[in-house]
């Protein structure tokens, strides 16, 4: 038996990505699983078994779509246990001063409408079913940039710090019969489109150049993450049992983006050690 066995879960943004990885995670875990998405081809393409699996076209920002979503769930598997808030758009590093008064208008409303807004919409169309199961959970996608700065532009990462905002204050609202917990990927190779009121909206993460380089270059662990290295985060913040004690935190999946220090590594180097096989220290 998988840690979701006879969980039922709805994921936003769901039909590619980081969503995609958690579905698919998800079904091999032994959950049912429901996807809103708002790509129809993609929602068409999803290769997974349909006795498990319900696909919604709609858009996160509007409540309606979050409502039906959650109803076509529970007229499939009879409840909802788990709820991924993931559906999100990019900035694509878009500086303060590369906006007029006009087109940073427009720019915020649109990316707070997805990142934030559209979370805290879901959550609340799922609330009445969640209260129903023995041990919901809510699980939102932050990023590193809910964190650190550089992560992208100010507008995401406003939108992502938000979102860390939103997960503690939930965790408190929603206990005891709730638990509100985030995930934190770092750069992450996926087609993550931007704002479409920049003109980024056919854009894709995944085609800008150099950026498994500059992914890899930015963490100690040295990796440009899959969205498959995210999912089983997912999974434990989902199980009906492996953290029951967890709430209002979020986990960063980031290569250790928070014990980079004040230097760059050299990468690839051969650290002497011990014979115990820790790493030798000066001045200690």
């Amino acid at each position: 038996m998988g840690w979701l066995e006879g969980r039922v879960a709805l994921v936003t943004g769901g039909a590619s990505g980081i969503g995609l990885a958690v579905v698919d995670r998800f079904l091999a875990e032994g959950a049912s699983v429901g996807v809103l998405d708002r790509s129809e081809g993609e929602l068409v393409g999803l290769d997974h078994p349909r006795d498990r699996l319900v696909s919604v076209t709609g858009n996160v920002t509007a409540f309606a779509d979050n409502q039906r979503a959650v109803r076509d769930v529970v007229d499939a598997f009879g409840k909802l246990d788990v709820f991924v808030g993931n559906a999100g758009i990019f900035d694509y590093f878009a500086p303060l001063l590369s906006f007029d008064g006009k087109d940073l208008d427009g720019a915020f409303d649109e990316i707070f409408a997805v990142n934030v807004k559209g979370y805290l919409l879901g959550a609340r169309a799922a609330v009445p079913e969640l209260l129903n199961s023995d041990v919901p959970s809510v699980i939102f996608t932050v990023s590193n940039a809910g964190f650190y700065p550089s992560g992208g532009g100010p507008l995401y990462t406003a939108s992502k710090h938000a979102v860390v905002g939103v997960v503690r204050q939930l965790a408190y609202e929603l206990a005891p019969r709730i638990r509100v917990n985030g995930v934190a990927p770092g750069g992450t190779v996926t087609g993550l489109r931007g704002i479409e009121e920049l003109g980024q909206g056919d854009s894709a993460l995944s085609a800008v150049p150099g950026i498994v380089e500059m992914i890899s270059t930015t963490n100690p662990l040295q990796r440009a993450s899959q969205p498959s290295d995210h999912a089983g985060v997912y999974v434990l913040l989902a199980s009906s049992e492996n953290a029951r004690a967890v709430t209002g935190v979020v986990i960063n999946s980031d290569g250790g983006l928070g014990v980079r220090g004040i230097a760059q590594p050299a990468g690839g180097v051969d650290l002497p050690s011990t014979p115990t096989g820790r790493v030798k220290t000066t001045g200690s």
